[in-house]
């Protein structure tokens, strides 16, 4: 039962987190310069499990009481990706991505650690994956299975950032050529700017 309650946890959490986001963009692109790697997957991962666990011990149920968070959030969110989208457009047009060290403000941890906490926090659509959906879903089980099945959830999103974290140095032969950094950052670009519309024009109420 804990075994089959764990296992549903993390394929869920996994096909929540998988699923190409504004976040995944940023750890990506953060494994292949290598920077502060440990940093950004414990962030990461640390944000997604305490939402997943607040969500299973029922706080979710605030979020769907309180919709003027989600809305305050989706405006800060909106506001967050539609600039993280100019200067990834700004990288794109002037080639300034690549592996070379960062002599500006870009390398510093506390920039990062910011950015991140951005990409976790401010996106509305993570606090109705992780709080509302997984711990409705884990309401299914009973007692201590339930938390078997946070534990799979937990396990899926761990194992996720670490892997896109740390494996995206396997590319790093390809983005040797600023061409690749330049279509890398015009891509996010496009992805934070849709993204940012999508959450100007859909509310959640």
């Amino acid at each position: 039962m804990f075994a089959a309650a764990a296992s549903a946890g993390f394929m869920t959490g996994a096909g929540l987190i998988i699923a190409i986001g504004a976040q995944n963009a940023f750890v990506l692109r953060q494994g292949l310069q290598r920077r502060n790697v440990g940093l950004v997957v414990a962030v990461c991962s640390l944000g997604d499990i305490v939402l997943i666990l607040c969500g299973v011990a029922g706080i979710g149920a605030l979020v769907q009481a309180w919709p003027g968070m989600l809305e305050t959030l989706r405006f800060g969110g909106a506001a967050f990706l539609g600039w993280y989208g100019l200067q990834a457009a700004r990288r794109a047009w002037r080639g300034a991505g690549g592996l070379a060290p960062s002599q500006g403000d870009e390398s510093k941890w506390s920039r990062v650690l910011l950015a991140c906490l951005a990409f976790t926090f401010l996106n509305p659509h993570v606090y109705l994956d992780t709080m509302v959906l997984v711990g409705s879903l884990s309401t299914r089980y009973t007692g201590m299975v339930r938390w078997a099945f946070a534990l799979g959830a937990c396990a899926a999103s761990l194992l996720w950032f670490s892997t896109l974290g740390y494996s995206a140095r396997l590319l790093v032969s390809v983005f040797r050529n600023p061409i690749a950094w330049r279509v890398l950052d015009a891509v996010i670009a496009l992805f934070m700017l849709v993204l940012c519309v999508t959450l100007l024009r859909h509310p959640f109420s």
